[in-house]
């Protein structure tokens, strides 16, 4: 048993060829998303127009799942205000809201003026005064290089304003890479969440893995193996320093935040088998949290910051458990299948999303923390390493896509799955960010 628990872990740190940028391919769920227009922004101004914001925005919100964006040559009119808009002709179209606005460029040099609006096409068809069909409406200043980040907060809104929960587009995600080529090839990486943006944080020679964001979504905790053993650090990814956090004999592992950003949960087996402890960041002081004399490992916080969740062999095959901190009251989460691992507490702390096996299969799936309904999400044989979006609309994780190991989106209800194929090789071991401002 014990090897077969290794083996599943010893998984999560097989090597990967580095991508060149990350794509979203869409595989399933469009014909159950709501439809809507995002039509094309005004150009005002001379020569090209330095962003496509409404290809970004269509992008952002297609790929939620939750939209299906109006091609444009489906469009019979392409206008930027609503001052003229057909509200009957959309809404015979079957589109719920409209996004619409211009880009032109500002006073300033360097800078363009951004102006859009969110429409509601079923209230501008009623055409009663009392309600107002405009959703929201803006204006603001950027410059060429942030616009794609303001194009992604556009899309936030859109989400936020359509749903009711806040949008996540405007975030990021860390994953490592090998590039077999390099003198270094092990490669912690950034980007945006879509794939753009990417950049180098670390490359070293030996295994990097487990990276995950600090809650203000200045920092990554991981493993490094550089110094040939296991060794967890902290680096900050904007001033570049980073901090050596534990070293201890044999296995450093597993780090995951406090949700107020000053501990660590970590799996350290210093005194035998791998046990999982918290750490204060600041005085470096560690707590012991379990002692059972097997494989403790995992960890996750709840959002309350008061328990951990954690899989553990203890019932003989590896299950999700969860502990108290204060009192070290311990209770079994999972039950469902032939063994549980990697699980982690939603924002809103009312399901549990998780690894789960099933017939010899890896899928991710997701729990019902009230009911203990355990619902299967993914339908490949190989899915591990989930990490929840900060809005608990979506789950990232790391699956086998045409040969090759790559990443892959689910949303909570299963319906919308996407995969993001590494072009160039291979990658895994996603964190999402939290929300950035």
């Amino acid at each position: 048993m014990l090897a077969r628990f290794l083996l599943l872990f010893s998984m999560l740190v097989m090597t990967m060829q580095a991508s060149a940028r990350l794509e979203i391919l869409i595989t399933e769920g469009v014909n159950s998303a709501r439809p809507i227009a995002v039509i094309p922004f005004k150009w005002s101004g001379a020569g090209k127009k330095p962003e496509h914001i409404s290809e970004i925005i269509s992008a952002d919100l297609q790929s939620s799942g939750q939209f299906s964006p109006l091609s444009i040559d489906k469009m019979a009119k392409t206008p930027s205000t609503s001052n003229n808009i057909d509200y009957a002709l959309w809404h015979k179209m079957g589109v719920e809201a409209i996004v619409m606005g211009e880009i032109k460029p500002a006073d300033e040099a360097g800078k363009f003026t951004i102006t859009y609006e969110l429409l509601d096409v079923v209230k501008g068809n009623v055409g009663l005064a009392e309600y107002s069909p405009v959703l929201d409406k803006r204006r603001s200043t950027a410059t060429a290089e942030q616009l794609r980040q303001y194009s992604h907060r556009i899309s936030d809104v859109v989400y936020e304003k359509l749903t009711g929960v806040r949008g996540a587009f405007l975030t990021r995600l860390a994953y490592v890479a090998v590039d077999r080529q390099s003198s270094h090839p092990y490669q912690l990486r950034i980007s945006d969440y879509d794939g753009h943006g990417e950049k180098l944080v670390l490359r070293s020679k030996q295994p990097i893995m487990s990276p995950t964001w600090s809650p203000d979504g200045r920092k990554l905790a991981y493993v490094s193996f550089e110094k040939r053993r296991s060794q967890i650090y902290i680096q900050d990814l904007y001033s570049q320093k980073r901090e050596l956090i534990t070293s201890f004999p044999k296995i450093n592992g597993a780090p995951s935040w406090s949700p107020d950003g000053k501990k660590l949960a970590l799996v350290l087996s210093k005194d035998g088998q791998p046990e999982i402890y918290t750490l204060d960041i600041a005085s470096k002081a560690l707590h012991r949290v379990t002692n059972n004399r097997v494989i403790d490992t995992e960890p996750g916080w709840t959002p309350d910051g008061r328990s951990v969740v954690f899989s553990s062999e203890r019932g003989g095959r590896p299950q999700i458990y969860q502990i108290e901190l204060a009192s070290g009251k311990t209770k079994r989460l999972t039950w469902e299948g032939e063994l549980n691992l990697g699980g982690t507490i939603t924002p809103d702390g009312d399901s549990l999303v998780l690894v789960s096996r099933h017939n010899g299969n890896y899928k991710i799936a997701v729990q019902n923390l009230k009911s203990g309904e355990l619902r299967t999400l993914t339908k490949t044989h190989l899915d591990e390493s989930p990490s929840v979006a900060p809005n608990g609309s979506m789950i990232i994780y790391s699956t086998i896509f045409q040969g090759h190991q790559g990443l892959a989106l689910v949303s909570m209800d299963g319906r919308f799955k996407a995969n993001i194929p590494a072009k160039n090789g291979d990658i895994k071991s996603p964190a999402w960010s939290p929300f950035l401002n």
